[in-house]
């Protein structure tokens, strides 16, 4: 209260008052000062006017402080070691002394330069440190404007930095009065009971705040709701994928993947610590699983010859792909009897060890249709993604024969983009194994065809963006999420 007095009486003094010069002047912090007026404007509407600006000073930072107790610049370092110097020091001599990385601010003083032998020489005789100088009469008096070239090359050394304070200009309001009655900021039942209600002065309750927002779905999952809407309306049926952690079993060895593939590798696969190994696998699918990659079982192929470890198949890990669900519904599907066709799709999440960049992230999207039939060939494959693919728009189509290790035949799927003017890749497709399905104990007659795509890469191109990391992660801009348009395929 007694700050809240002190600041009214000095807007009665004065024309107009900062709340910053009003917080030096007292040594009061000057959120205490800004509170103290935010208090003052619940008077009366109009009882003043405030005006929002800022102030920009220097601050020196522990590396600027730093160079003040060494009594020397970098960059009067190295024109002090080439000083003088015939020739010379050549540029390898000074990174390996530690002093060629302040070349470049060196340069901008006009105190050294490099010849055509990268020697770097002395251009002028330099007798003080303007550098270290400026830091020092910085350090006694924050308010003093450096010359630009200076003021860039302290800033870009992080030897300083600029600190922007926000403070209000303070005025008289039409409704200013020059007598403050205390604000009552509570109505009693005694008051009331004497009267005195009457003659007291009421804070007012302040009733403003921010506007209330509902919820929005992110770009991304609307993206999401039209491949789901394709899906079904095709017939499909959508796979349970809310198990993120899979055994190494169902992710790899159930899909003929090796044991020794690169991507069951460390660098390339989230591996569980705690558990690190599951507990329960079939038994018999498992013994069925490793002589086909031993030997290739009873299915024609000669496997991988090399010997399968229980021990890496029961490896707990962050599923690297939505195809080891599909291992196991296809397993469900072998088990009914009589065997029935299915269709399936799932749209889920999916993790990578990856570096992230512009178009990776370590987290994204996967699409993923699978179709279990008897006698099914790769003409059926073609025929199902030409369908499939003309419901989300894209009619002119490619394929382009690849390697998958639980698919063969395998086929790239590529579009013609009218905007790039080029053939682009949009999915991967295949038939499923022998080495995959037989083990699964499948009519010897069914054959299963599966094709996946990205979710997160065809969003950016709806939405027009190039970087992934706008559209997914934490620097997602919250408007954006607010104001993009349903997504129509």
């Amino acid at each position: 209260m007694d700050l809240k007095k002190k600041l009214f009486e000095e807007i009665k003094a004065v024309e107009s008052l900062s709340t910053l010069s009003f917080a030096k002047s007292h040594s009061i912090p000057h959120q205490d000062v800004v509170g103290a007026l935010k208090s003052l404007e619940m008077v009366a509407d109009g009882f003043l006017k405030t005006e929002i600006s800022q102030s920009h000073s220097l601050e020196l930072t522990s590396f600027g402080c730093n160079l003040i107790d060494n009594g020397k610049s970098p960059e009067f370092a190295l024109f002090k070691r080439v000083e003088g110097l015939q020739g010379g020091v050549h540029r390898k001599i000074l990174q390996d002394e530690g002093l060629f990385e302040s070349f470049n601010y060196a340069k901008m003083l006009g105190w050294v330069d490099m010849d055509q032998n990268q020697n770097v020489i002395s251009k002028k005789e330099v007798e003080e440190d303007i550098c270290l100088l400026t830091l020092q009469k910085l350090a006694i008096d924050p308010n003093l404007k450096p010359s630009s070239l200076i003021l860039n090359i302290l800033l870009r050394r992080k030897a300083l930095k600029k600190i922007t304070t926000k403070y209000f200009i303070v005025q008289k309001g039409p409704n200013f009065k020059f007598n403050l009655k205390e604000q009552v900021t509570e109505l009693t039942e005694d008051m009331i009971k004497r009267g005195i209600w009457k003659d007291l002065s009421f804070k007012k309750y302040n009733f403003i705040g921010g506007a209330v927002s509902g919820g929005h779905l992110h770009p991304l999952l609307k993206v999401r709701a039209q491949y789901r809407e394709k899906f079904l309306e095709m017939g499909f049926t959508e796979m349970p994928t809310n198990q993120f952690v899979e055994s190494s079993f169902w992710n790899f060895d159930a899909l003929f993947q090796p044991q020794k593939h690169p991507a069951r590798d460390a660098h390339d696969t989230f591996f569980l610590a705690d558990p690190a190994y599951c507990s329960k696998l079939p038994e018999d699918y498992m013994q069925r699983v490793k002589q086909t990659h031993e030997s290739g079982g009873g299915t024609g192929s000669l496997g991988y010859r090399c010997k399968w470890s229980e021990e890496e198949a029961r490896k707990n890990l962050l599923r690297t792909h939505t195809t080891a669900v599909t291992a196991r519904m296809l397993k469900n599907a072998a088990d009914m009897h009589p065997f029935r066709p299915v269709k399936y799709f799932s749209i889920d999440r999916v993790f990578r060890n990856e570096t992230t960049d512009s178009t990776h992230l370590a987290e994204f999207h996967q699409v993923e249709g699978v179709i279990v039939d008897y006698n099914l060939s790769l003409g059926d494959l073609i025929g199902i993604l030409h369908s499939f693919f003309l419901k989300l728009g894209i009619a002119s189509l490619r394929f382009k024969p690849a390697y998958n290790p639980y698919t063969e035949p395998s086929m790239e799927i590529f579009s013609y983009h009218a905007g790039l003017k080029k053939w682009v890749e949009v999915g991967n497709s295949g038939m499923f194994r022998p080495e995959m399905l037989e083990p699964m104990g499948l009519p010897s007659d069914v054959r299963a065809i599966a094709w996946g795509l990205s979710l997160e890469r065809p969003a950016m191109i709806m939405y027009g963006i190039d970087n992934i990391r706008d559209l997914v992660g934490h620097k997602v801009d919250l408007k954006f999420i607010r104001e993009t348009p349903i997504c129509s395929i």
